[in-house]
């Protein structure tokens, strides 16, 4: 696995580069196996110190973790068993996932800017000539063909708030989402409403 461990306003040094090189190692290896690449980067946010934790574990399953602390190990040691907790809890569908293929199709993903109803004085550029909104960026993304079960597992592992997907049962495309209350929610839009 290639690891890449970065700090921002913070030196990382190499003790605690082999504590996150041993840790994850220890729980790949536990729950899954062997990753492609894992980044993690330390940064000062006022008195804590956050630490984000992306593991590529294959065939677009990238797993997320956050967390905060008053020092470095602590705040890593938490987002590690964040991760341990996610990895034991989708072990199973991991593992029969990772023997089959997924199908995916490319899409466009824009990242739109907040609309104003008046540009800034002198940004001629802030609104489009046609009234639509400011795309800031274009970027393609994959679009997996997946079961609603898999594209929540995927949405959980990720740490994402949304999750669009071709419905592997009808074709159709679908969204799961994460809910307020922590539970999460699919939108099906080739299915009737049920009163």
């Amino acid at each position: 696995m290639q690891l890449t461990v970065t700090g921002k306003q913070i030196d990382v040094g190499d003790a605690l580069r082999q504590h996150v090189a041993d840790s994850l190692e220890s729980i790949l290896e536990k729950y899954f196996g062997q990753a492609i690449d894992a980044s993690v980067v330390f940064s000062r946010e006022a008195h804590l110190l956050s630490v984000q934790v992306a593991i590529h574990i294959g065939r677009g399953i990238m797993l997320v973790s956050e967390a905060k602390a008053d020092q470095p190990y602590p705040a890593f040691d938490e987002a590690a068993v964040r991760l341990s907790g996610r990895l034991r809890r989708y072990k199973t569908r991991l593992r029969d996932h990772h023997r089959t293929a997924v199908e995916a199709e490319r899409a466009s993903q824009y990242v739109v800017a907040p609309g104003s109803d008046e540009a800034e004085a002198g940004d001629v550029e802030a609104v489009p000539d046609d009234g639509g909104p400011l795309i800031v960026a274009e970027m393609a993304t994959d679009v997996p063909t997946l079961t609603v079960s898999e594209a929540v597992m995927r949405l959980d592992l990720a740490s994402q708030s949304a999750m669009m997907f071709r419905n592997r049962a009808h074709g159709g495309l679908n969204m799961v989402y994460r809910r307020a209350d922590g539970n999460f929610g699919w939108v099906d839009p080739g299915q009737p409403a049920r009163n």
